[in-house]
């Protein structure tokens, strides 16, 4: 039977603190708020106050709910107030020597049985046990931030926490309305330990200019669905922060140098940007606290500047391929209004792609999205052809045959040929260096890389690749072309993964290695990463869909460009492979999926 919270403590009134505070208070819980300082206190219950107002206002919370959820919160100066609480959480400042000493006491002032808990999102939870005399009821619950809408709470336990303490939380985040995952005590947890190799690796990513910060956070939420881009999730959490929580990840988590924080993230820390609440971060904010981006001298023009740059002036593309790509990019610039001519190996491969692009047509059609007049007029600007003779006088050529470097250099060398001076030859490739492709040709200035996203009719997000060769009015041209498609260009260099592979997969990568060493299920990660993080899918979902080959592969080709050894792949991912688990398209992968 597990034990009744009548009355719960919270230290720390700042934005979680606070934010915990509301679950509990909402949930029928007596809180006893407690502060270091009248001042602090205030700033506590005008947070409080704002938050629950918001929800009223947003018809998310009666009145009457509102003001009796504020009755049941007692505010005090001083850990004294706690002596008669069932639990405590702690929230304060990430500093283990102010969380030990808080914690000693905790451990004088509360009765003997009332468990101690931290918030804590990267320290260890033993380290602060170890301060009081009953590291046994010393337990971690992570709440993620806004913590009235998270879902998301990490249980935590150490090797010395009671089974019974597990079992008494676990049953009170389910009377919270949360979902748990239970796990050990590890540097980061689940969530903030795959969450912050990913978002430090978009950091370096920023300074070494490979991207735009527009262009990076652009890409990862139109390539994979996020709800924030990685630059604008690091000015959310507060730099600071986030710096506090790589460094300690990084000292207790083996020394992993994907965890080890970019010297950028420490100037800037330094220097008082430290994101939204000092009003400048990696963006620039309206005030401090203020999530509204204001204009600063890096943002890019909002005027479309591809003309001023010389883009060249395209009317008819010439698209090379028979694949799934390649029938949706036809889709896309048919649609789009460009004459469009259809290169594959044979007649009945024309045949079997034009039948793809008209059924895809005709849903649009059923499904309202397209007119049928504009399905009949994008359908009667494609030429179909089986001879790449029939590409002399596009102005734009795009490439989609398959991923072998091999195959692709004998393609744009014929191009090369065929092809009339000043056209841009483009490579869909996802993995391949686009330089090679390039160096086929005796024109690589008009070489460049635009990847599409699958599905091409769908996915709003084109990476435009440029080489160390690829002229500025190629890359001018690749921008407005995507412009004209009303796709979302975003401009990096040419680097293995580009910008969303290359952040992505290793992340997918952390999450097979946590389930390699046993620290955890495929779907607690699952559900960590879409209930505390916003994702869309889990990492094991993304993977099964992806298919662990295509992932494998990808994950090979980074660790061979960059040679860093957090991205050497898992064994794991490997012998799955090699096993013939493949993902969803063989009806196993890291699930089984042959009753699905």
């Amino acid at each position: 039977m597990a034990r009744d919270f009548s009355t719960v403590g919270v230290v720390g009134l700042g934005t979680m603190g606070a934010g915990i505070v509301e679950v509990f208070a909402r949930n029928g819980i007596d809180v006893v708020a407690v502060e270091i300082s009248e001042p602090a206190l205030e700033r506590g219950r005008v947070t409080l106050t704002g938050s629950t107002d918001r929800a009223v206002a947003k018809g998310k919370l009666a009145a009457a709910d509102r003001d009796a959820l504020h009755e049941r919160v007692q505010f005090a100066v001083g850990l004294d107030a706690l002596h008669s609480v069932d639990l405590v959480i702690e929230a304060v400042p990430e500093h283990l020597d102010l969380k030990q000493r808080i914690f000693a006491e905790l451990d004088r002032v509360c009765r003997p049985e009332t468990i101690l808990a931290t918030n804590t999102s990267s320290l260890s939870v033993t380290e602060i046990s170890v301060a009081t005399s009953r590291p046994n009821q010393v337990i971690g619950i992570h709440f993620f931030n806004p913590a009235p809408v998270m879902k998301l709470v990490e249980v935590v336990r150490t090797v010395v926490t009671s089974p019974e303490v597990v079992a008494d939380v676990e049953a009170l985040c389910a009377r919270l309305g949360k979902v748990d995952v239970t796990i050990n005590d590890r540097a980061g947890f689940i969530a903030n330990a795959l969450l912050f190799g990913y978002l430090n690796h978009a950091v370096g990513m920023f300074e070494s200019h490979y991207a735009t910060r527009e262009d990076i956070d652009a890409a990862m939420k139109l390539g994979c669905g996020l709800p924030m881009g990685p630059l604008a999730l690091m000015d959310l959490i507060g730099l600071d922060t986030a710096y506090e929580i790589l460094d300690t990840m990084y000292r207790r988590g083996g020394r992993d140098r994907r965890h080890a924080p970019v010297p950028l993230l420490k100037q800037m820390v330094t220097a008082g940007l430290l994101g939204r609440k000092s009003g400048r971060g990696f963006y620039t904010y309206e005030r401090p606290g203020s999530p509204k981006v204001v204009p600063d001298e890096t943002t890019p023009l909002a005027t479309d500047t591809a003309l001023a740059d010389g883009a060249r002036a395209i009317t008819k593309v010439g698209i090379v391929g028979s694949g799934t790509m390649a029938t949706g990019i036809i889709e896309v610039f048919a649609k789009a209004g460009y004459e469009v001519v259809s290169v594959t190996r044979g007649v009945e491969k024309s045949a079997t792609v034009c039948e793809a692009v008209k059924t895809s047509l005709n849903k649009g059609v059923v499904r309202g999205k397209l007119a049928e007049d504009d399905r009949d007029a994008a359908l009667g600007r494609i030429t179909w052809s089986a001879t790449l003779d029939h590409l002399a006088d596009v102005d734009l050529v795009v490439e989609a045959v398959i991923e072998e470097l091999s195959v692709k250099k004998a393609l744009f060398a014929s191009l090369d040929e065929i092809c009339k001076p000043g056209v841009v030859l483009a490579t869909t490739t996802s993995s391949l260096p686009v330089i090679d492709v390039a160096m086929a040709t005796q024109r690589p200035a008009d070489v460049v890389g635009l990847h599409f996203f699958n599905p091409a009719p769908v996915m709003p997000l084109v990476e435009v690749v440029r080489t160390i060769r690829t002229s500025p009015e190629t890359a001018a041209t690749a921008r407005a072309v995507c412009a004209a498609l009303g796709k979302t260009g975003v401009v990096c260099g040419d680097r293995s993964g580009f910008i969303v592979n290359a952040l992505l997969f290793p992340y997918l990568n952390d999450a097979v290695k946590m389930l390699e060493a046993s620290y955890s299920t495929a779907d607690d990660i699952d559900h960590a990463m879409k209930l505390g993080c916003g994702y869309p899918m889990g990492p094991f979902e993304l993977l099964d869909v992806v298919g662990l080959d295509v992932s494998l592969a990808i994950q090979r080709e980074l660790y061979l460009e960059l040679r860093e050894p957090g991205f050497a792949p898992a064994p794991l991912l490997e012998h799955l492979v090699t096993a013939g688990y493949l993902g969803r398209k063989t009806r196993r992968g890291f699930r089984d999926h042959s009753h699905r």
